[in-house]
C-alpha cells in the first residue's frame, strides 16, 4: 500500500513540473519571428520596373546599357552630304563618358585632340578588321573614345556597320570612295600599264599584277585625307586588318603629337623592294628642282639618301601604322609633291607604294624633329614585329610580345639609321635583338 502511494506522489510531482515548464515557455520574452505582412514581403514587381543602376561619368567598367533599338538607329551624318555615295555616322551615346584611367584623368573635353582612326577596308575584311579593333580598343581607345572612319570603294553593308559599331567606343563613320580617286587617270596609257603588270607577274613581284593594290596605294598616298569624312579632323591613326598591339598605351598619342610639335610617326621602318620603284627617286628629284620652296630646313634627307639626295637608299616608314597630321597632308607642299608623282604615272607604270611616298614626303617636307618614333607602341603587321626594347617597360605595360621577334635592330630595318640621324641613343639591350 505504501509503495502504491509513493508511485502516485511521484506521478503528481512529474505532472506538476511538466505544467510549470510549459507555462514558462509560453511566457518567455524571446521574440518570435513576425508573420509576413505586405510591409515586409519583397516587392518583386517593383524590382522588375526599377531601372538598372547607371554608370557614373567616370565609370569605364560599367557603361550604360544600349538597347537593341538604340543600336539599330543609324541617323545620317551631316558631314556625309558631300560624299559621292551615302555615308552613315552612328552615334555612340552610350559610350560618351570620361575615362578613369590615370593617364586620361587630366584630359578634359576641350583638351582632346581633333582626331580619328581611319581604315580602308571592304565588307569581306570584316572578321579581320574586328581583330584590329579589339586590339586598339582594349589597349588604348577604351580610355579615350576617339572616332573611327571606314572607307571603301563600295558601299558598306549593314553587317559590317553593325559589328564594327558595336565594338568601337567612339562614333563610327562610313564612306564610299569616289570613282575619281579609285580608277585610272585619263592620262595613263592602259596598254602600257597592262604590260607592266604582266611583266611583274612573270617576275613574281609581290602585288605586281594587281590593279586594286595600285588603286589602294594611290588613294592612300594622295586622297584619303581629302575624303569629305576626313575633313573634319586634324589627326589620324591608320589601322589595317589583322594587326596586333602588344602593350598597353597609357597616354593620349594624338595629344602627344600635337603638344610636342610632331607631324608624322612610325613604329617600323625597312627597305622598299627595288623592283617596285625604279624611277620614283627621279620623280622626287624633279619635284625638288621645281619646288625648292617646299623643302624643309633641317629635314630628314639623311634618312632617305646616303649621298645627299643623288640616289635613294630605299628606306621608308612602314605606313600600315602611322599617326599623323592631316593639315600637313592637305598642305600645298604635300599636294604639289603628290601631284608631281601622280602625273609621272609610277603608281601604274611601276608599283609605287604609299609607304615610300609618305616617307619621302615626310623626310623632305618636314623637319626631322617633326617625325616621331613610337617605341612604346608595340605592333605587329605580318610579317614584322616592333616589340619595345627593355624588360621593365614590357612588364609595366603588360606586353605580350617576344623581344626576340623585335625587328628594329635587324639588318633589313632602317630604324638604326633614324636613330643615328636624330642623334638618339639606342635603348639598353638593343644588341641582344640585332642579327
Amino acid at each position: 500500500m505504501a509503495a502504491g502511494s509513493a508511485r502516485i506522489v511521484r506521478y503528481l510531482l512529474f505532472g506538476f513540473f511538466g505544467v510549470m515548464i510549459v507555462y514558462f515557455m509560453s511566457s518567455s520574452s524571446i521574440p518570435r519571428p513576425p508573420l509576413p505582412t505586405t510591409s515586409n514581403v519583397p516587392s518583386w514587381k517593383g524590382q522588375e520596373t526599377e531601372k538598372p543602376p547607371q554608370a557614373s561619368a567616370g565609370d569605364v567598367s560599367a557603361p550604360p546599357p544600349m538597347s537593341v533599338e538604340k543600336l539599330a538607329e543609324k541617323p545620317s551624318d551631316t558631314s556625309s552630304a558631300a560624299v559621292s555615295a551615302p555615308a552613315v555616322t552612328i552615334p555612340k551615346q552610350a559610350n560618351e563618358h570620361t575615362s578613369t584611367s590615370s593617364h586620361a584623368a587630366s584630359d578634359t573635353s576641350d583638351a582632346r585632340a581633333n582626331a580619328t582612326f581611319v581604315t580602308l577596308a571592304r565588307n569581306s575584311d570584316l572578321w579581320e578588321i574586328v581583330k584590329s579593333i579589339r586590339q586598339v580598343e582594349d589597349r588604348f581607345n577604351r580610355n579615350y573614345h576617339y572616332d573611327w572612319v571606314f572607307l571603301n570603294d563600295k558601299p558598306f553593308d549593314a553587317t559590317f556597320k553593325d559589328v564594327t559599331t558595336s565594338l568601337i567606343s567612339g562614333k563610327t563613320h562610313y564612306g564610299e570612295i569616289s570613282h575619281e580617286h579609285w580608277s585610272f587617270p585619263e592620262y595613263i596609257d592602259q596598254d602600257k600599264a597592262r604590260r607592266v603588270r604582266e611583266d611583274m607577274a612573270q617576275r613574281k613581284i609581290i602585288y605586281g599584277d594587281s590593279i586594286s593594290y595600285r588603286h589602294m596605294c594611290r588613294f592612300e598616298s594622295g586622297f584619303f585625307f581629302q575624303h569629305p569624312l576626313m575633313k573634319q579632323f586634324e589627326w589620324y591613326w591608320r589601322v589595317e586588318p589583322s594587326i596586333e598591339l602588344y602593350c598597353d598605351i597609357g597616354y593620349d598619342t594624338f595629344k602627344y603629337m600635337r603638344d610636342h610639335g610632331k607631324k608624322y610617326s612610325f613604329v617600323l621602318s625597312l627597305y622598299e623592294y627595288v623592283e617596285t620603284i625604279p624611277t620614283l627617286w627621279d620623280s622626287v628629284k624633279t619635284f625638288m628642282k621645281e619646288h625648292p620652296e617646299h623643302l624643309a630646313e633641317d629635314n630628314a634627307l639623311e634618312f632617305l639618301s646616303d649621298d645627299n639626295g643623288e640616289t635613294y637608299n630605299h628606306c621608308h616608314f612602314w605606313s600600315n601604322f602611322e599617326i599623323g597630321n592631316l593639315d600637313w597632308l592637305r598642305s600645298q607642299a604635300y599636294v604639289d609633291f603628290f601631284d608631281r608623282l601622280d602625273k609621272d604615272g609610277g603608281f601604274f607604270y611601276e608599283r609605287w607604294g604609299d609607304a615610300p611616298v609618305h616617307s619621302i614626303g615626310a623626310g623632305l617636307l618636314l623637319k626631322k624633329d617633326e617625325i616621331h618614333f613610337f617605341n612604346d607602341i608595340a605592333y605587329y603587321h605580318v610579317p614584322f614585329t616592333h616589340c619595345p626594347t627593355g624588360d621593365q617597360f614590357r612588364l609595366d605595360h603588360k606586353c605580350h610580345c617576344n623581344p626576340k621577334d623585335n625587328f628594329d635592330w635587324k639588318g633589313y630595318s632602317c630604324t638604326s639609321k633614324f636613330f643615328e640621324m636624330s642623334n638618339m641613343t639606342k635603348p639598353v639591350g638593343w644588341e641582344n635583338q640585332a642579327d
